[in-house]
């Protein structure tokens, strides 16, 4: 098991790998821009080239990027739609360029329309980024806090589109903050072996591909996504615990996404953190 966090890129793509080590991280997640605008970042091919050497360097790998927080793979704004859909081709093509694996993402919200509605277009979706992109690179379905309408709080709707889409590219990315705000009670050994249970069993633990460690700052199925650092939060330590040393969990990277104790971010007390909780697991 490998433990990182999101890290900013702000620098050069290569900077992200520097911040990462000094954090102590083994793994990183990055934006390929700005996370709430549609602009691109076009990569020239001495910075691909300086971030592959600092990758050799250090060893600090996977990458993963996360897609810009404007997609929307549910909305009836078609303009939107297409923007959504071009960016995220668009972040798989860079993630082809530096050798991440995927591009891990929101799937957008039906604001009130319903799942069953925007059920069609969002596999449709889904599909065509899938056939746009290289093939060696994993399209990530991140799961939701269920806020405002987003789509994929519950198993049963991310493994209704992954079976539709139909493509091994098409993988998961489980965010235990909101898990938990979506009802799913990871904090305790029960609650996580229902969980992944029902993960199994609607979705299939060969899509997991990675984990969004955070603690949170909501209640049990409170419904919002809100992360707190880790320990901090409603799941707390015993409960990030029970999730690090769950079978299923143990080769799958963990990214952070918290607020830092000193809310510029991730930062090495909370990697520190959950290395702890590895060691305590006996986790290599």
């Amino acid at each position: 098991m490998k433990i990182g966090a999101h890290v900013k890129t702000a620098g050069g793509v290569d900077k992200a790998i520097d911040r990462a080590e000094e954090m102590g991280a083994e793994t990183i997640q990055i934006f390929s821009g700005a996370p709430q605008a549609w602009r691109r970042k076009e990569y020239r091919p001495e910075e691909v080239e300086t971030y592959q050497a600092r990758v050799a360097e250090t060893g600090i790998e996977p990458a993963f990027l996360h897609g810009v927080y404007l997609v929307n793979l549910a909305t009836d704004n078609q303009e939107n739609l297409a923007k959504s859909l071009d960016a995220l081709v668009h972040d798989m093509n860079v993630c082809h360029l530096l050798g991440a694996l995927g591009v891990i993402f929101h799937l957008g919200s039906h604001r009130g329309a319903g799942y069953d509605q925007v059920f069609p277009q969002v596999v449709e979706s889904v599909r065509r980024v899938v056939e746009a992109t290289p093939e060696d690179t994993w399209l990530i379905l991140e799961n939701s806090a269920g806020m405002g309408g987003a789509v994929g709080s519950k198993f049963q709707e991310l493994g209704r589109i992954i079976r539709e889409a139909a493509s091994p590219r098409v993988k998961v990315c489980l965010d235990t903050q909101h898990m938990f705000a979506a009802g799913y009670d990871v904090k305790t050994k029960d609650g996580l072996e229902a969980a992944m249970s029902e993960f199994d069993a609607e979705v299939g633990l060969d899509r997991l591909v990675a984990v969004h460690a955070n603690d949170s700052k909501c209640p049990l199925a409170g419904g919002v996504d809100r992360h707190e650092n880790i320990g901090e939060g409603h799941i707390g330590l015993d409960g990030l615990r029970n999730v690090i040393s769950y079978p299923a969990f143990r080769e799958v990277p963990f990214l952070l996404e918290v607020p830092g104790f000193d809310n510029k971010g991730p930062d090495r007390r909370n990697v520190e953190i959950l290395k702890g909780l590895r060691e305590e697991a006996g986790l290599p």
